[in-house]
């Protein structure tokens, strides 16, 4: 079995804990600096319960760790699809590759200038890639299954 698929996907997931990582760091920061106290919160509380005290480009730290738990759920069922129906190829690494790229450009953008418009662009293109990515993988298995 080729499981060249499978090495973007396992990049993304390490780039999503490295992600959480930098989020955590950055919120713990700046919750101590507004002086507050975790432990002295309300049972129950979440981190994202912060985000309207916290500075703008905190909380977009947290706002990509939350997409990057989103889209590339899809994503990684993909290419799993893609790898057991034995479907691997040039093209679909190509894809696979620039799907995580594209999110790992998506994510620091995100997390340090955060400009709508070059976000969007990143994600619409990226998006594409998993749609061509997708339809394979439906091909794949209905010619399996046929």
């Amino acid at each position: 079995m080729n499981t060249a698929l499978l090495l973007p996907a396992a990049v993304l997931v390490l780039w999503s804990l490295l992600m959480l990582f930098w989020m955590a760091g950055t919120r713990l920061s700046a919750v101590r600096a507004l002086g507050k106290d975790l432990r002295a919160g309300p049972p129950g509380g979440r981190g994202q319960d912060l985000d309207p005290q916290l500075p703008p480009n905190t909380a977009w730290k947290s706002h990509n760790y939350t997409h990057l738990m989103e889209q590339p759920t899809i994503f990684y069922a993909t290419v799993i699809i893609l790898t057991i129906a034995g479907a691997t190829s040039v093209l679909m690494e190509g894809l696979a590759w620039a799907y995580v790229i594209l999110r790992i450009i998506h994510s620091v953008w995100q997390a340090t200038v955060n400009k709508i418009n070059i976000r969007f662009l990143l994600f619409v293109v990226s998006t594409l890639c998993l749609i061509v990515l997708s339809f394979s993988a439906v091909i794949a298995t209905m010619n399996r299954a046929l």
